[in-house]
């Protein structure tokens, strides 16, 4: 990502060949990588029982699948020469001016935000906010971009972000239909044809597993028919506002003939169109959706980029991905939580209408960030700037007799090269020629070129393109008359209402002001820059400083998705690399970079393997086996992709029940089509027969889908192509070090085998280069999904080479092993390998503790915070337990600081077993304590301030305080509050 402006962040280190290898391999990245030195890994590997980390990957991997052979990558790397031949790749591409639109524009990150919290550590390395009272400074900004978004589309409630603007057109799909009401004769969907073309691929993609009929067209006829027949067989309508050619339409009497009917209506729209002009909440629109992409952040050649959607009060319960709600906390004070239906997968599963998991938190406060900084009237000014330099081109081109038949406009202008154009000639001319001149623009259709003008554009870019096609044109002749250009008509629907009201938009126009409210934010939040967060099945390792700096080329973050490729080489490069290295890494044929996030990749797997029994004439093949201890997104997203989930039993080791699995296969053999199967385990095991169980899938025409959330533990010693698998998604944000962004961006690729190939997903604007001669349909608005953020992985997998790879799968399945064996005299170590070993992640028992103190798990939860932790993973798979997942990157004495802060709370529990300390008011009922209660003059409780703040002596060498006590979830759930609180309400 970058912006147009630039930072030192930034810095180009150079285009200089890389070396083979360094002189001295202590340079390598390897050692900055990971966490343990060499003697702490011997000492540990005492402690566990081991000679070395080759005998304790034969006693924790299975040897049938052990990898005989080292990873084909390359050797490992220093920082500076992996940065060199990346810069190398990036100078490649040719930045031109960008005047495409189509829902991506080139946008100003004011620096104030880019250096502070896109390029910030403090901001991008948190995890999602599930424990609220450490996430105080990302809810509030992530409250701001909800606010921000229902003030600008004129609708009560908005969610926190989703992936794309297409993605959330698919998701608004589901909404209108759970709105109309599922029938047989309610089965259409209206989009209209002048929708964004990607935004109709990925609705059509999502529609058709579903057996939803997606239909085109125009609204105007619709309306116009007044087809009452037709009408009562949609559940819903997709309108562009302003169109993908930049029309303007009214849709009042549109929206209002369909509500006759039943029929919600979404729209997708533009946030700073919405300033001037009537926004979809106030012309009746049900649902509006759409990117917040150039509200400051950059296209980065598709991604990773907001999306938003807010809706009517009344579907509040029906709204896809994560919300941000205002509750209070045990001391009355108000505080920020995510909001019950956050996380509605994993509760319905199967009966879950999304299988959207993580959101684009990052991205999203960037974009809020950008409101807060330009307030309400700065927002309006860049708008109406925007649509004076749009109305200066459009007399231009007026003025040079093109036919611009519209004149409803805000920010794209579409030029129709008909018979009666004065220009002679195809579209393509015409993008030729700006392309000469700097310019990217687009061409719409056989006969129509459409010009988008944003922020950034200029006086001087409208001259020296006016100039390029007056010289075009004045080649080619004139064969029309001149068509003058209008002014919008009256009735044009303008905004008339207020928005962005709130202090919090007025307050901070200046830089000092910013930056400190930034850094309040910051501080309030727990990240990976104070501590280690062992979140199970999550992987939060080291985000390295070198992988994140290409983020911010100009070279990467200022590329159209739509630009044509021979503009973006460099990029190509990292896509074939990074492609050849999954390929490797996980032992399948081709891998597909096109899903934005580890639900996208499920999604997407499960659509190729659809497609494949399909095409050898078995579509009856609709069977899923998803076993009970599985992720949630997995089988609410194989019910989006047409399946019927069936679930299949775990034994008391954690383990896949092979009998029942093998007694399903056969009930469903005529329907079997897939198995999806997380391995390791998600109970933390590498099971041993993980290949019979492929083999049993596959002997009744099934195929196996394997998660990739635990690749952390495969990685160098083993591959999910040789054990077995079909396809696998891996989770570039968890295993190859692209950041959570304290709940998103995050990226979720395939491999398939060969057999699955020719399905990988197309696009409908540009073929990804490893699409398939039979591709299913676009999953992704951008045909490579997030591309700014893989320079990240890419930079990961070349600094550490195969055999760096494979030590860092080796150190971490040593760290977990380290600290169970650590804490197994405390607590129950639930689920062991064969050998006792554990994989990558352990977790420990907490169940017991209800009742014999009436501690649950969250009481130890939030008692970490007092020790400047982040809880592990809390009752996943199993209710009422710890998942504790340490990584490669954690050093043995932050491991050490963890298992003493586990021991001392085990402790705490002991006394009040033994009655030393009262079950109703202990360290732990009262935990998180603020530095505010802390210092009450009436300290209510039995137990010492010094206990609850100070638990342990090296506590006092860096104490992180939460913002706020333990948060009422019941009351925020009753009492559903979605945008900012009055300011003298708010958390100060």
């Amino acid at each position: 990502m970058s912006s147009s402006s630039s930072s030192s962040g930034a810095t180009d280190p150079g285009s200089r060949s890389h070396e083979a290898e360094p002189i001295d391999p202590a340079a390598t990245f390897v050692p900055r990588h990971l966490g343990p030195r060499d003697h702490d890994i011997a000492e540990m590997l005492a402690v566990v029982g081991c000679a070395s980390l080759d005998a304790l990957s034969d006693e924790t991997v299975p040897a049938d699948i052990r990898l005989k052979k080292p990873l084909a990558i390359g050797p490992s790397r220093s920082e500076t020469d992996v940065l060199r031949e990346l810069a190398g790749h990036a100078a490649q591409n040719r930045v031109l001016r960008s005047m495409i639109g189509t829902g991506y524009y080139d946008c100003i990150t004011p620096p104030v935000i880019l250096r502070n919290i896109l390029e910030n550590p403090g901001w991008y390395t948190q995890y999602t906010p599930y424990q609220a009272e450490i996430s105080q400074g990302r809810l509030e900004a992530l409250l701001n971009f909800q606010t921000m978004v229902a003030d600008l589309t004129g609708l009560p409630l908005a969610n926190a972000s989703l992936l794309d603007e297409a993605t959330a057109a698919a998701e608004s799909m589901h909404m209108c239909r759970s709105i109309a009401g599922e029938s047989n004769e309610r089965n259409v969907f209206f989009v209209a044809a002048d929708c964004h073309p990607q935004t109709i691929a990925v609705v059509t993609t999502r529609a058709q597993p579903l057996g939803i009929v997606v239909t085109t067209g125009d609204p105007a006829e619709l309306l116009r028919s007044k087809d009452a027949a037709r009408m009562k067989t949609l559940f819903g309508l997709l309108l562009q506002y302003p169109t993908t050619d930049g029309r303007i339409e009214d849709y009042r009497g549109l929206t209002a003939w369909a509500h006759e009917f039943g029929v919600p209506v979404a729209a997708a729209t533009d946030l700073l169109a919405c300033t001037l002009i009537a926004p979809p909440g106030e012309w009746g629109a049900d649902i509006a959706l759409g990117s917040a992409q150039r509200l400051g952040v950059p296209m980065g050649l598709g991604g990773p980029h907001a999306a938003f959607l807010a809706t009517k009060d009344e579907y509040k319960r029906l709204i896809p991905g994560r919300v941000i709600g205002v509750s209070k906390d045990v001391h009355g004070r108000p505080a920020y939580r995510l909001a019950i239906q956050t996380r509605e997968q994993h509760i319905r599963r199967e009966k879950a209408t999304s299988n959207i998991c993580t959101a684009q938190a990052l991205l999203a406060i960037v974009a809020s960030m950008y409101a807060v900084y330009h307030g309400p009237a700065g927002l309006k000014r860049i708008a109406e700037g925007i649509h004076r330099r749009a109305a200066r081109l459009r007399e231009q081109l007026a003025s040079l007799g093109f036919c611009l038949p519209a004149n409803r406009f805000f920010d794209t202008i579409t030029v129709h090269l008909d018979e009666q154009s004065y220009f002679v000639g195809a579209p393509a001319t015409l993008v030729d020629a700006a392309a000469k001149a700097g310019f990217n623009i687009r061409a719409t259709s056989e006969a129509e070129v459409s010009i988008s003008v944003d922020e950034t554009t200029t006086e001087d870019d409208i001259a020296r393109l006016i100039e390029a096609l007056r010289t075009l044109a004045n080649s080619a002749g004139r064969s029309g008359s001149v068509h003058p250009y209008k002014a919008a008509p009256a009735d044009l629907p303008q905004r008339e209402s207020s928005y962005l009201t709130h202090p919090v938009f007025n307050l901070y126009h200046s830089e000092t002001e910013m930056l400190r409210y930034m850094k309040r934010l910051e501080n309030r939040d727990l990240s990976l820059a104070h501590a280690m967060i062992p979140l199970g099945s999550c992987t939060m390792k080291l985000n390295a400083t070198c992988e994140m700096i290409p983020v911010t080329w100009p070279a990467f973050g200022a590329m159209h998705p739509f630009a044509p490729a021979d503009q973006w080489p460099g990029y190509q490069k990292v896509f074939t690399q990074l492609e050849g290295w999954l390929a490797e890494i996980t032992g399948f044929a081709r891998v597909s970079l096109q899903p934005n996030a580890g639900s996208q990749g499920e999604y997407a797997g499960l659509l190729v393997i659809r497609a494949y029994h399909q095409e050898r004439g078995q579509a009856n093949r609709d069977v899923c086996l998803i076993p009970d201890s599985a992720h949630g997104t997995n089988p609410a997203s194989a019910v989006v992709a047409g399946f019927t989930v069936v679930p299949v039993a775990c034994d008391s080791a954690g383990n896949i029940d092979v009998s029942d699995l093998r007694a399903k296969a056969t009930e469903h053999k005529d329907r079997l089509g897939a198995l999806m199967v997380t391995y390791p385990s998600t109970h933390g095991v590498f099971e041993t027969a993980i290949r019979e169980i492929c083999q049993i899938v596959h002997q009744h025409g099934g195929l196996v889908y394997m998660d990739g959330a635990n690749m952390n533990a495969q990685v160098g010693l083993c591959r999910p192509g040789d054990i077995g698998a079909d396809v696998c998604h891996l989770n570039l944000h968890k295993t190859f070090c692209i950041p959570h962004g304290g709940g998103g961006p995050g990226m979720g690729p395939i491999g398939v085998t060969a057999a699955l190939a020719p399905f990988l997903p197309g696009h409908p604007v540009i073929r990804p280069g490893t699409a398939g001669e039979k591709a299913v349909g676009a999953v992704s608005a951008a045909p490579y999904g997030s591309p700014s953020i893989l320079p990240i992985s890419w930079v990961y997998i070349a600094a550490m080479g195969g055999e760096g790879l494979k030590r860092a799968t080796q150190v971490a399945i040593l760290n977990a092993n380290y600290m169970a064996r650590r804490l197994e005299r405390h607590f129950t170590v639930l689920y062991r390998g064969n050998n006792g070993r554990v994989a990558h992640e352990f977790i420990l028992d907490c169940r017991p503790f209800e009742k014999s103190a009436g501690v649950k798990v969250e009481d130890i939860a939030k008692r970490l915070i007092d020790f400047g932790f982040h809880a592990p993973t809390m009752s996943f798979p199993v209710p009422g337990t710890l998942m504790i997942e340490p990584t490669e990157s954690e050093s043995r004495e932050e491991l050490d600081r963890f298992c003493e802060a586990m021991i001392a709370i085990r402790e705490e529990i002991r006394a009040i077993e033994n009655g030393a300390m009262p079950r109703d008011d202990n360290p732990l009922k009262g935990a998180p304590h603020t530095a505010e209660s802390v210092a009450r003059d009436d300290w209510p409780h039995k137990y010492a301030r010094e206990q609850a703040a100070y638990p342990l002596p090296w506590v006092r060498d860096h104490k992180f305080w939460p913002a706020v006590g333990r948060i009422d979830n019941a009351y925020g759930d009753r009492n559903l509050f979605c945008t900012c609180p009055p300011m003298e309400k708010s958390v100060k």
